[in-house]
């Protein structure tokens, strides 16, 4: 698998690039374990049946390798084996893990009431996120139902981490050292290099807008035709920052519109979390 490939994949697993000479340094890392939870990753949402081809061209191993894995986390529950298409799924451990680890967000219900409220005036997309690797993913979503034209994004579904609004305000969250570590594994996926002066411009761009304007914009730099603005909130549980955005077509949502009408009201949504959850300074 040449290296435009092997980028290309590890963009679409939203993994996190640790070079090989990292891991031989780091006696505690443990591959094999890395590796088994790298295919896992390789699910997505919408994804059917996979089988050890398309996770070995998704995870960029080789087919053996995917093959032993497999039959392994098979064992283990982690995947289901569908004889008559050769084929894998998620097993019910992997629910499991999730259930536990949504059990412990209780931001979310807290959330929701208030993120239907802000979808309803803005008829826009409300979305509650964690980031997963390189990726934010929507673990609460709301939507207006007077909104004609919404995101097709559902929980579960995955952004992009450096020029979202919602990755960008969780970027903007973290300490400085481990903000310089995603985008140097962010530089190393990066598929031109004129994309690295690009993402940095974005990141430096988005500390100064939390920092003048109180949320991060994302107007047109993730998808050309959205806008979006976002805020990032401490879930309590000692648990890492998580975002809150809102967002919707650039053709029905302005930046003047998110800015001047949307944001007072997206951070005291924040605001008013943090407060219930006892992270608010």
């Amino acid at each position: 698998m040449n290296k435009r490939t092997q980028t290309r994949t590890a963009r679409r697993a939203g993994a996190v690039a640790i070079s090989a000479e990292a891991v031989k340094q780091d006696r505690h890392f443990v591959e094999a374990l890395a590796r088994g939870l790298d295919l896992l990753a390789c699910f997505r949402r919408k994804d059917g049946l996979l089988g050890n081809q398309e996770l070995a061209r998704r995870c960029g191993l080789a087919k053996s390798t995917v093959s032993r894995l497999t039959y392994t986390l098979t064992k283990l529950g982690y995947l289901t084996h569908v004889e008559e298409a050769g084929k894998y799924s998620l097993g019910t451990a992997t629910l499991s893990l999730a259930s536990s680890m949504l059990g412990r967000l209780d931001i979310r219900k807290l959330a929701r009431p208030m993120m239907e409220e802000l979808a309803g005036f803005s008829r826009c997309l409300v979305s509650l996120c964690s980031r997963d690797r390189l990726s934010m993913v929507y673990v609460e979503v709301a939507r207006s139902s007077a909104t004609s034209v919404t995101l097709s994004m559902d929980t579960g579904s995955r952004i992009q981490l450096p020029n979202s609004a919602a990755g960008r305000a969780y970027l903007s969250a973290i300490c400085e050292q481990e903000r310089d570590e995603i985008m140097q594994s962010l530089r190393a996926v990066a598929e031109e290099p004129a994309c690295w002066p690009v993402l940095q411009e974005g990141m430096a761009k988005a500390l100064l807008d939390l920092r003048t304007l109180g949320v991060c914009c994302s107007f047109g730099e993730w998808q050309k035709d959205i806008n979006a603005i976002a805020v990032p909130v401490r879930p309590g549980n000692n648990l890492p920052p998580m975002a809150i955005s809102c967002g919707g077509p650039a053709y029905s949502v302005s930046p003047q519109f998110l800015l001047d009408e949307v944001r007072p009201r997206l951070t005291a949504l924040a605001n008013s979390l943090e407060k219930s959850v006892g992270t608010a300074d």
